[in-house]
Protein backbone atom coordinates (compact mmCIF):
# COMPACT_ATOMS: atom_id res chain seq x y z
CA UNK A 1 0.00 0.00 0.00
CA UNK A 2 1.03 3.62 -0.42
CA UNK A 3 1.74 6.01 2.44
CA UNK A 4 2.93 9.61 2.69
CA UNK A 5 6.05 10.22 4.74
CA UNK A 6 6.84 13.70 6.03
CA UNK A 7 10.16 14.81 7.50
CA UNK A 8 9.44 17.77 9.75
CA UNK A 9 11.41 20.91 10.41
CA UNK A 10 12.20 22.05 6.87
CA UNK A 11 11.29 25.49 5.45
CA UNK A 12 8.21 25.66 3.25
CA UNK A 13 7.79 28.71 1.04
CA UNK A 14 6.96 29.70 -2.54
CA UNK A 15 3.96 29.81 -4.87
CA UNK A 16 1.34 27.17 -5.59
CA UNK A 17 -1.65 27.20 -7.96
CA UNK A 18 -4.84 25.42 -6.96
CA UNK A 19 -7.02 23.36 -9.28
CA UNK A 20 -10.71 23.65 -10.05
CA UNK A 21 -13.04 23.02 -7.14
CA UNK A 22 -13.87 19.39 -6.48
CA UNK A 23 -17.23 20.31 -4.98
CA UNK A 24 -18.12 22.27 -8.10
CA UNK A 25 -16.71 19.99 -10.81
CA UNK A 26 -18.70 16.96 -9.65
CA UNK A 27 -22.02 18.85 -9.78
CA UNK A 28 -21.19 20.45 -13.14
CA UNK A 29 -20.46 17.00 -14.54
CA UNK A 30 -23.86 15.79 -13.31
CA UNK A 31 -25.55 18.88 -14.78
CA UNK A 32 -24.36 17.99 -18.29
CA UNK A 33 -27.17 15.40 -18.30
CA UNK A 34 -29.60 18.32 -18.63
CA UNK A 35 -28.19 19.50 -21.99
CA UNK A 36 -27.99 16.68 -24.55
CA UNK A 37 -24.89 17.16 -26.67
CA UNK A 38 -21.22 17.84 -26.01
CA UNK A 39 -20.38 20.07 -23.03
CA UNK A 40 -16.73 20.92 -22.38
CA UNK A 41 -15.54 21.53 -18.82
CA UNK A 42 -12.16 23.18 -18.28
CA UNK A 43 -10.11 23.61 -15.10
CA UNK A 44 -11.35 20.20 -13.91
CA UNK A 45 -9.23 18.72 -11.09
CA UNK A 46 -7.56 15.40 -11.92
CA UNK A 47 -8.67 13.62 -8.74
CA UNK A 48 -10.26 10.31 -7.78
CA UNK A 49 -13.80 11.65 -7.24
CA UNK A 50 -13.85 13.17 -10.73
CA UNK A 51 -12.81 9.80 -12.15
CA UNK A 52 -15.67 8.12 -10.28
CA UNK A 53 -18.22 10.66 -11.50
CA UNK A 54 -16.94 10.14 -15.03
CA UNK A 55 -17.58 6.41 -14.67
CA UNK A 56 -21.09 7.11 -13.32
CA UNK A 57 -21.87 9.19 -16.41
CA UNK A 58 -20.47 6.48 -18.68
CA UNK A 59 -22.70 3.90 -16.99
CA UNK A 60 -25.67 6.15 -17.80
CA UNK A 61 -24.62 6.13 -21.45
CA UNK A 62 -22.60 9.34 -21.75
CA UNK A 63 -19.37 9.54 -23.72
CA UNK A 64 -16.69 11.09 -21.51
CA UNK A 65 -13.38 12.01 -23.12
CA UNK A 66 -10.27 13.49 -21.52
CA UNK A 67 -9.19 16.33 -23.83
CA UNK A 68 -6.19 17.17 -21.67
CA UNK A 69 -5.21 16.83 -18.02
CA UNK A 70 -7.81 19.37 -16.88
CA UNK A 71 -10.42 19.38 -19.67
CA UNK A 72 -13.31 16.99 -20.11
CA UNK A 73 -15.63 16.58 -23.10
CA UNK A 74 -18.96 15.05 -22.03
CA UNK A 75 -21.49 13.98 -24.66
CA UNK A 76 -24.82 13.31 -22.93
CA UNK A 77 -26.87 12.94 -26.12
CA UNK A 78 -26.35 9.18 -25.75
CA UNK A 79 -27.55 8.93 -22.13
CA UNK A 80 -30.28 6.29 -22.13
CA UNK A 81 -30.30 5.02 -18.54
CA UNK A 82 -31.56 6.55 -15.31
CA UNK A 83 -30.07 3.99 -12.90
CA UNK A 84 -26.70 4.63 -11.26
CA UNK A 85 -24.50 1.68 -10.23
CA UNK A 86 -24.18 0.96 -6.52
CA UNK A 87 -20.50 0.04 -6.84
CA UNK A 88 -19.63 3.55 -8.05
CA UNK A 89 -22.15 5.75 -6.28
CA UNK A 90 -21.28 4.50 -2.80
CA UNK A 91 -17.65 5.59 -3.27
CA UNK A 92 -18.36 9.31 -2.97
CA UNK A 93 -20.68 11.60 -1.07
CA UNK A 94 -21.60 13.65 -4.16
CA UNK A 95 -23.44 10.68 -5.64
CA UNK A 96 -26.93 12.11 -5.21
CA UNK A 97 -26.02 14.98 -7.58
CA UNK A 98 -27.33 12.95 -10.55
CA UNK A 99 -30.79 12.60 -8.98
CA UNK A 100 -32.09 16.04 -9.99
CA UNK A 101 -30.76 15.97 -13.57
CA UNK A 102 -32.12 12.47 -14.22
CA UNK A 103 -35.56 13.46 -12.91
CA UNK A 104 -35.54 16.59 -15.06
CA UNK A 105 -34.58 14.68 -18.20
CA UNK A 106 -36.35 11.34 -17.80
CA UNK A 107 -38.92 11.89 -15.06
CA UNK A 108 -37.43 9.01 -13.09
CA UNK A 109 -34.20 7.92 -11.42
CA UNK A 110 -32.73 5.08 -9.38
CA UNK A 111 -29.82 6.22 -7.22
CA UNK A 112 -27.96 4.32 -4.51
CA UNK A 113 -27.62 5.93 -1.10
CA UNK A 114 -24.47 8.11 -0.97
CA UNK A 115 -21.04 7.04 0.26
CA UNK A 116 -17.65 8.74 0.59
CA UNK A 117 -15.88 9.94 3.74
CA UNK A 118 -17.12 8.53 7.03
CA UNK A 119 -17.57 11.99 8.56
CA UNK A 120 -21.24 11.68 9.39
CA UNK A 121 -24.64 10.62 8.20
CA UNK A 122 -25.68 12.22 4.97
CA UNK A 123 -29.41 12.48 5.35
CA UNK A 124 -31.28 12.90 2.09
CA UNK A 125 -34.50 13.87 3.84
CA UNK A 126 -34.30 17.46 2.60
CA UNK A 127 -33.61 16.28 -0.96
CA UNK A 128 -36.69 14.05 -0.81
CA UNK A 129 -39.00 16.60 0.83
CA UNK A 130 -37.96 19.31 -1.60
CA UNK A 131 -38.34 17.14 -4.68
CA UNK A 132 -41.70 15.84 -3.44
CA UNK A 133 -42.92 19.44 -3.53
CA UNK A 134 -42.01 19.46 -7.23
CA UNK A 135 -44.15 16.36 -7.88
CA UNK A 136 -41.63 13.54 -7.30
CA UNK A 137 -42.68 10.31 -5.63
CA UNK A 138 -40.09 8.26 -3.71
CA UNK A 139 -39.55 4.73 -2.55
CA UNK A 140 -36.37 3.73 -0.69
CA UNK A 141 -35.66 0.01 -0.78
CA UNK A 142 -32.53 -2.06 -0.07
CA UNK A 143 -30.25 0.98 -0.12
CA UNK A 144 -31.59 2.40 -3.39
CA UNK A 145 -33.69 5.50 -3.95
CA UNK A 146 -36.47 5.02 -6.53
CA UNK A 147 -37.80 8.37 -7.75
CA UNK A 148 -40.53 9.07 -10.30
CA UNK A 149 -42.49 12.12 -11.45
CA UNK A 150 -45.62 10.50 -12.94
CA UNK A 151 -47.29 13.83 -13.71
CA UNK A 152 -44.13 15.72 -14.59
CA UNK A 153 -42.25 18.29 -12.51
CA UNK A 154 -43.95 21.52 -11.50
CA UNK A 155 -42.77 24.66 -9.77
CA UNK A 156 -43.25 25.12 -6.04
CA UNK A 157 -41.91 27.00 -3.03
CA UNK A 158 -39.52 24.89 -0.97
CA UNK A 159 -38.36 25.97 2.48
CA UNK A 160 -35.19 24.11 3.46
CA UNK A 161 -34.81 23.31 7.15
CA UNK A 162 -31.04 23.67 6.77
CA UNK A 163 -29.04 25.43 4.05
CA UNK A 164 -27.99 22.12 2.52
CA UNK A 165 -25.65 22.37 -0.46
CA UNK A 166 -26.66 19.00 -1.89
CA UNK A 167 -30.39 19.61 -1.53
CA UNK A 168 -30.09 23.09 -3.05
CA UNK A 169 -28.14 21.72 -6.04
CA UNK A 170 -30.59 18.90 -6.66
CA UNK A 171 -33.58 21.24 -6.45
CA UNK A 172 -31.98 23.74 -8.82
CA UNK A 173 -31.16 21.05 -11.40
CA UNK A 174 -34.53 19.31 -11.10
CA UNK A 175 -36.48 22.54 -11.47
CA UNK A 176 -34.84 23.97 -14.62
CA UNK A 177 -37.40 22.08 -16.74
CA UNK A 178 -40.28 22.21 -14.24
CA UNK A 179 -43.45 23.98 -15.30
CA UNK A 180 -43.77 27.36 -13.64
CA UNK A 181 -41.57 28.97 -11.00
CA UNK A 182 -39.67 27.24 -8.21
CA UNK A 183 -38.49 29.21 -5.18
CA UNK A 184 -35.91 27.74 -2.80
CA UNK A 185 -35.98 29.52 0.55
CA UNK A 186 -33.00 29.15 2.92
CA UNK A 187 -30.92 27.98 -0.05
CA UNK A 188 -27.22 27.24 0.32
CA UNK A 189 -25.04 30.20 -0.70
CA UNK A 190 -21.71 28.48 -1.40
CA UNK A 191 -19.59 29.67 -4.36
CA UNK A 192 -20.06 26.22 -5.89
CA UNK A 193 -23.83 26.85 -6.02
CA UNK A 194 -23.14 30.07 -7.90
CA UNK A 195 -20.84 28.22 -10.31
CA UNK A 196 -23.55 25.65 -11.04
CA UNK A 197 -26.20 28.34 -11.60
CA UNK A 198 -23.84 30.26 -13.88
CA UNK A 199 -23.26 27.22 -16.10
CA UNK A 200 -26.96 26.34 -16.22
CA UNK A 201 -27.82 29.93 -17.17
CA UNK A 202 -25.19 29.76 -19.92
CA UNK A 203 -27.03 26.63 -21.11
CA UNK A 204 -30.29 28.57 -21.32
CA UNK A 205 -31.77 28.12 -17.85
CA UNK A 206 -33.41 31.02 -15.97
CA UNK A 207 -31.99 30.97 -12.43
CA UNK A 208 -32.00 34.10 -10.28
CA UNK A 209 -30.56 34.79 -6.85
CA UNK A 210 -27.85 32.11 -6.67
CA UNK A 211 -25.51 33.07 -3.82
CA UNK A 212 -28.39 34.50 -1.76
CA UNK A 213 -30.78 32.72 0.65
CA UNK A 214 -33.58 32.77 -1.94
CA UNK A 215 -33.12 31.23 -5.39
CA UNK A 216 -35.82 31.57 -8.05
CA UNK A 217 -35.91 29.20 -11.03
CA UNK A 218 -38.21 29.75 -14.00
CA UNK A 219 -38.72 26.53 -15.89
CA UNK A 220 -37.58 26.50 -19.50
CA UNK A 221 -37.53 24.03 -22.38
CA UNK A 222 -34.39 22.43 -23.72
CA UNK A 223 -30.91 23.45 -22.61
CA UNK A 224 -27.89 23.52 -24.91
CA UNK A 225 -24.28 22.41 -24.32
CA UNK A 226 -21.61 24.97 -23.41
CA UNK A 227 -17.93 25.31 -22.55
CA UNK A 228 -17.47 26.26 -18.91
CA UNK A 229 -14.46 26.72 -16.59
CA UNK A 230 -14.75 25.25 -13.08
CA UNK A 231 -14.27 27.83 -10.33
CA UNK A 232 -11.04 27.64 -8.29
CA UNK A 233 -10.95 25.33 -5.27
CA UNK A 234 -11.29 27.49 -2.16
CA UNK A 235 -10.70 24.51 0.16
CA UNK A 236 -7.45 23.50 -1.54
CA UNK A 237 -6.46 27.16 -1.35
CA UNK A 238 -7.37 27.25 2.33
CA UNK A 239 -5.32 24.14 2.97
CA UNK A 240 -2.17 25.66 1.48
CA UNK A 241 -2.90 28.95 3.28
CA UNK A 242 -3.03 27.00 6.55
CA UNK A 243 0.27 25.31 5.65
CA UNK A 244 1.89 28.70 5.09
CA UNK A 245 0.46 29.94 8.38
CA UNK A 246 1.72 26.88 10.25
CA UNK A 247 5.28 26.94 8.94
CA UNK A 248 5.45 30.75 8.94
CA UNK A 249 7.37 31.58 5.78
CA UNK A 250 5.46 33.24 2.90
CA UNK A 251 3.31 30.98 0.74
CA UNK A 252 1.38 32.47 -2.19
CA UNK A 253 -1.72 30.64 -3.39
CA UNK A 254 -3.07 31.43 -6.86
CA UNK A 255 -6.11 30.41 -8.90
CA UNK A 256 -9.08 31.21 -6.64
CA UNK A 257 -11.18 34.11 -5.35
CA UNK A 258 -10.04 35.27 -1.87
CA UNK A 259 -13.63 36.34 -1.08
CA UNK A 260 -14.55 32.65 -1.16
CA UNK A 261 -12.39 32.20 1.97
CA UNK A 262 -13.59 35.37 3.67
CA UNK A 263 -14.20 34.18 7.23
CA UNK A 264 -11.31 31.68 7.15
CA UNK A 265 -8.80 34.39 6.30
CA UNK A 266 -10.26 36.74 8.91
CA UNK A 267 -9.89 34.03 11.57
CA UNK A 268 -6.32 33.46 10.43
CA UNK A 269 -5.61 37.16 10.93
CA UNK A 270 -7.04 36.96 14.45
CA UNK A 271 -4.53 34.17 15.10
CA UNK A 272 -1.62 36.50 14.27
CA UNK A 273 -1.20 35.42 10.65
CA UNK A 274 -0.43 38.00 7.95
CA UNK A 275 -2.75 37.68 4.94
CA UNK A 276 -2.15 39.77 1.81
CA UNK A 277 -5.02 39.53 -0.65
CA UNK A 278 -4.49 40.00 -4.38
CA UNK A 279 -6.36 39.37 -7.61
CA UNK A 280 -7.25 35.67 -7.50
CA UNK A 281 -4.46 35.04 -4.99
CA UNK A 282 -3.38 35.44 -1.37
CA UNK A 283 -0.01 35.38 0.37
CA UNK A 284 0.14 34.02 3.90
CA UNK A 285 3.02 34.36 6.36
CA UNK A 286 3.68 34.67 10.09
CA UNK A 287 6.35 36.30 12.25
CA UNK A 288 4.78 35.83 15.68
CA UNK A 289 3.35 32.93 17.72
CA UNK A 290 -0.10 31.67 16.79
CA UNK A 291 -2.90 32.87 19.05
CA UNK A 292 -5.90 30.83 20.17
CA UNK A 293 -9.31 31.62 18.64
CA UNK A 294 -12.72 29.97 18.72
CA UNK A 295 -14.37 28.74 15.54
CA UNK A 296 -17.69 27.14 14.69
CA UNK A 297 -18.51 25.56 11.36
CA UNK A 298 -21.56 26.80 9.50
CA UNK A 299 -22.80 26.94 5.90
CA UNK A 300 -21.28 29.66 3.69
CA UNK A 301 -20.55 32.48 4.40
CA UNK A 302 -19.79 30.86 7.77
CA UNK A 303 -16.64 28.92 8.56
CA UNK A 304 -16.51 25.87 6.24
CA UNK A 305 -16.51 22.43 7.82
CA UNK A 306 -13.97 21.43 5.14
CA UNK A 307 -11.44 23.79 6.79
CA UNK A 308 -12.04 22.62 10.35
CA UNK A 309 -9.26 19.98 10.54
CA UNK A 310 -6.61 22.22 8.97
CA UNK A 311 -7.49 25.04 11.39
CA UNK A 312 -7.48 22.69 14.37
CA UNK A 313 -3.94 21.75 13.37
CA UNK A 314 -2.98 25.43 13.67
CA UNK A 315 -4.75 25.79 17.01
CA UNK A 316 -2.98 22.68 18.34
CA UNK A 317 0.27 24.69 18.51
CA UNK A 318 -1.24 28.11 19.29
CA UNK A 319 -0.80 29.93 22.57
CA UNK A 320 -3.87 29.44 24.76
CA UNK A 321 -7.04 27.39 24.58
CA UNK A 322 -9.46 27.33 21.65
CA UNK A 323 -12.95 25.91 21.27
CA UNK A 324 -13.85 24.32 17.93
CA UNK A 325 -17.56 23.68 17.40
CA UNK A 326 -18.62 21.36 14.57
CA UNK A 327 -22.20 22.08 13.48
CA UNK A 328 -22.29 20.28 10.12
CA UNK A 329 -20.99 16.70 10.47
CA UNK A 330 -21.20 14.71 13.69
CA UNK A 331 -18.14 12.52 13.09
CA UNK A 332 -15.69 15.11 11.90
CA UNK A 333 -13.53 15.03 15.04
CA UNK A 334 -11.99 11.66 14.15
CA UNK A 335 -8.99 13.65 12.96
CA UNK A 336 -8.40 14.87 16.52
CA UNK A 337 -7.56 11.41 17.88
CA UNK A 338 -4.88 11.00 15.20
CA UNK A 339 -3.43 14.45 15.96
CA UNK A 340 -3.29 13.41 19.64
CA UNK A 341 -0.87 10.66 18.62
CA UNK A 342 1.45 13.46 17.53
CA UNK A 343 1.33 15.13 20.96
CA UNK A 344 -1.60 17.54 20.71
CA UNK A 345 -3.87 18.26 23.69
CA UNK A 346 -7.45 18.00 22.44
CA UNK A 347 -10.53 17.01 24.45
CA UNK A 348 -13.77 16.17 22.63
CA UNK A 349 -17.02 17.14 24.34
CA UNK A 350 -19.96 16.31 22.09
CA UNK A 351 -19.72 18.55 19.04
CA UNK A 352 -17.11 20.75 20.73
CA UNK A 353 -13.34 20.24 20.80
CA UNK A 354 -11.27 21.95 23.48
CA UNK A 355 -7.82 22.55 21.98
CA UNK A 356 -5.03 23.50 24.36
CA UNK A 357 -1.97 24.64 22.46
CA UNK A 358 1.29 22.74 22.92
CA UNK A 359 4.83 23.86 22.15
CA UNK A 360 5.56 21.21 19.53
CA UNK A 361 4.33 18.06 17.82
CA UNK A 362 6.21 14.81 17.32
CA UNK A 363 6.25 12.58 14.27
CA UNK A 364 4.16 9.40 14.47
CA UNK A 365 2.35 6.85 12.34
CA UNK A 366 -1.19 8.13 11.82
CA UNK A 367 -4.17 7.11 9.75
CA UNK A 368 -6.07 9.48 7.47
CA UNK A 369 -9.69 9.41 8.71
CA UNK A 370 -11.15 11.39 5.79
CA UNK A 371 -10.20 13.73 2.96
CA UNK A 372 -9.50 16.96 4.85
CA UNK A 373 -8.24 15.24 7.99
CA UNK A 374 -5.67 13.35 5.91
CA UNK A 375 -4.35 16.57 4.38
CA UNK A 376 -4.18 18.16 7.83
CA UNK A 377 -2.12 15.25 9.20
CA UNK A 378 0.41 15.71 6.40
CA UNK A 379 0.38 19.40 7.27
CA UNK A 380 1.08 18.65 10.95
CA UNK A 381 4.03 16.51 9.93
CA UNK A 382 5.72 19.54 8.37
CA UNK A 383 6.47 21.01 11.82
CA UNK A 384 6.66 17.79 13.86
CA UNK A 385 9.92 16.43 15.24
CA UNK A 386 11.12 13.42 13.24
CA UNK A 387 9.11 11.57 10.60
CA UNK A 388 5.35 11.30 10.24
CA UNK A 389 3.84 8.44 8.23
CA UNK A 390 0.25 8.95 7.02
CA UNK A 391 -1.75 5.83 6.09
CA UNK A 392 -5.02 5.51 4.11
CA UNK A 393 -3.99 8.29 1.77
CA UNK A 394 -6.64 7.29 -0.78
CA UNK A 395 -8.83 9.76 1.09
CA UNK A 396 -6.43 12.58 0.17
CA UNK A 397 -6.41 11.46 -3.47
CA UNK A 398 -10.17 12.01 -3.60
CA UNK A 399 -9.81 15.77 -3.34
CA UNK A 400 -6.21 16.93 -3.85
CA UNK A 401 -4.38 16.71 -7.16
CA UNK A 402 -0.63 16.09 -6.91
CA UNK A 403 -0.66 17.03 -3.21
CA UNK A 404 2.80 15.64 -2.50
CA UNK A 405 4.30 17.20 -5.64
CA UNK A 406 2.90 20.63 -4.76
CA UNK A 407 4.28 20.39 -1.22
CA UNK A 408 7.68 19.37 -2.57
CA UNK A 409 7.64 22.38 -4.92
CA UNK A 410 7.38 24.55 -1.80
CA UNK A 411 10.42 22.85 -0.25
CA UNK A 412 8.69 20.30 1.97
CA UNK A 413 10.45 16.98 2.56
CA UNK A 414 7.48 14.80 1.66
CA UNK A 415 7.48 11.50 -0.22
CA UNK A 416 4.85 9.06 -1.37
CA UNK A 417 6.11 5.51 -1.03
CA UNK A 418 4.87 1.95 -1.32
CA UNK A 419 5.27 -0.20 1.77
CA UNK A 420 4.43 -3.87 2.41
CA UNK A 421 1.12 -4.31 4.20
CA UNK A 422 2.90 -6.11 7.05
CA UNK A 423 4.97 -2.98 7.74
CA UNK A 424 1.79 -1.04 8.29
CA UNK A 425 0.27 -3.75 10.47
CA UNK A 426 3.28 -4.08 12.78
CA UNK A 427 2.20 -1.11 14.89
CA UNK A 428 -1.34 -2.51 15.24
CA UNK A 429 -0.13 -5.96 16.27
Amino acid sequence: MEVIRVEGGHPVTGTVTVEGAKNSALKLMAATILAPGVTTLTNVPNIADVHVMGKVLKELGAIVEVVDEHTLSIDTSTVDSWETPYSLVTRMRASTAVLGPLLARFGKAIVAMPGGCNIGARSIDMHILGLEALGVEFDVDHGDIYATAPNGLHGATVNLEFASVGATENLVMASVHAKGVTIIDNAAREPEIQDLANMLNEMGADIRGAGTPVIEIHGVGELHPVTHAVTGDRIEAGTFAAIGALVGQPVTIKGFEPDHLGLVLRKFEQMGITVRRGQRCVTVSRDQPLRAVDIQTLPFPGFPTDMQAQTMCLLAVAEGTSIVTENVFENRFMFASELQRMGSDIAIQGHHAVVRGVRSLSGAEVRSPDLRGGAALVMAGLIADGTTTVLDIYHIDRGYERFVEKLRSLGAHVTRVEVPDIEVLDDEL
